[in-house]
C-alpha cells in the first residue's frame, strides 16, 4: 500500500513537473517569436516558337502583429507583352496594387480597421482609383485550422478616368476573408471585398491554394476576378486572371 501511494506521488510528481516545463517553454517560445511575417511571391512565363509573349507577376506582403494591433501592407504588379504579325513588342496588360491596413483589436473576435488602396490598371479605362475606408469587423470562425473575418465600413474612392476627368464619392465596403488549412503542407484562401457606390461598384475575388515546398517555399495556384459597373466605352466590365507563382516566407 506504501509502495502504491509512493508511486502514485511520484507519478504526480512527474506529470506536473513536466506541465510546468513544457507551460515555460511555450511562454519563451509566444515570447521569441517575432510579430513581423514577410512574404514575396514570383511568377514568370515566356513563350517563343509562333508567338513570342512573356508574364510577369510580383507580390509583396508584410504583417506585423502585436496584441491589439495588427498592421498589413500589400504591393502588387502584373505585367504581359507578346508580339504582333509585324514583330512588334506590345505592352498587353499592366496592372499595380498597393494596399495598407491597420486592424485595433477591441476583443479576441471584434476589431475596427483603416485601410488604404490603391489600383492601377493601364486598360482598364481608368488611370487610377484610391480607396480610404474605415470600419468594422468580425472573426466569425476561429479555430487552429480556420479563421472567417467579415468587414464592413463607409469610405471614399478617388477615381480618375483616361481622358483626365476625375470624381470622387462616397463608399460602403463589404469584405470577407477565408483561409483553411487542408492538411499540415497545404492551404486554401478565399477574399471577397465590393465598394458599393451608386455610379461605379466594384468587387474582387481571389482563389488560392498553395501547397508547400520546403517550409519557406510554397508553390500557388491562384484565380482572380474583378468586375466593374460601369467602364469607360471600349472596356470591358470583368477581368480575369489565373496564375501559378512561388512564395518565399520569412
Amino acid at each position: 500500500m506504501i509502495k502504491r501511494k509512493l508511486y502514485l506521488a511520484i507519478v504526480t510528481t512527474l506529470l506536473v513537473t513536466t506541465t510546468q516545463v513544457l507551460a515555460e517553454e511555450k511562454k519563451e517560445d509566444d515570447k521569441d517569436k517575432s510579430p513581423w511575417s514577410n512574404s514575396v511571391e514570383f511568377g514568370f512565363i515566356r513563350a517563343t516558337g509562333n508567338t513570342t509573349s512573356q508574364t510577369y507577376v510580383f507580390k509583396g506582403d508584410t504583417v506585423y502583429e502585436i496584441e491589439k494591433w495588427r498592421h498589413t501592407g500589400h504591393l502588387e504588379a502584373f505585367g504581359q507583352q507578346s508580339d504582333d504579325d509585324d514583330g512588334k513588342n506590345d505592352v498587353t496588360a499592366e496592372r499595380y496594387k498597393a494596399s495598407a491596413k491597420s486592424d485595433y483589436k477591441f476583443t479576441e473576435l471584434d476589431y475596427v480597421f483603416g485601410l488604404a488602396l490603391w489600383d492601377k490598371d493601364r486598360f482598364s479605362g481608368f488611370e487610377y482609383e484610391t480607396s480610404l475606408v474605415v470600419g468594422y469587423g468580425r472573426k466569425v470562425i476561429k479555430r487552429d485550422d480556420m479563421e472567417l473575418d467579415l468587414e464592413i465600413g463607409p469610405g471614399i474612392k478617388f477615381v480618375k478616368v483616361e481622358n483626365g476627368k476625375k470624381d470622387n464619392d462616397a463608399i460602403l465596403r463589404l469584405a470577407g476573408n477565408y483561409w483553411w488549412d487542408i492538411t499540415e503542407s497545404s492551404k486554401f484562401t478565399q477574399a471577397v471585398s465590393s465598394e458599393l457606390n451608386k455610379d461605379l461598384t466594384t468587387t474582387e475575388s481571389v482563389t488560392s491554394v498553395q501547397a508547400n515546398i520546403i517550409d519557406e517555399l510554397a508553390l500557388k495556384f491562384s484565380y482572380t476576378v474583378t468586375n466593374r459597373s460601369k467602364v469607360p466605352k471600349g472596356n470591358k466590365k470583368t477581368d480575369t486572371t489565373a496564375g501559378m507563382t512561388l512564395i518565399y516566407k520569412f
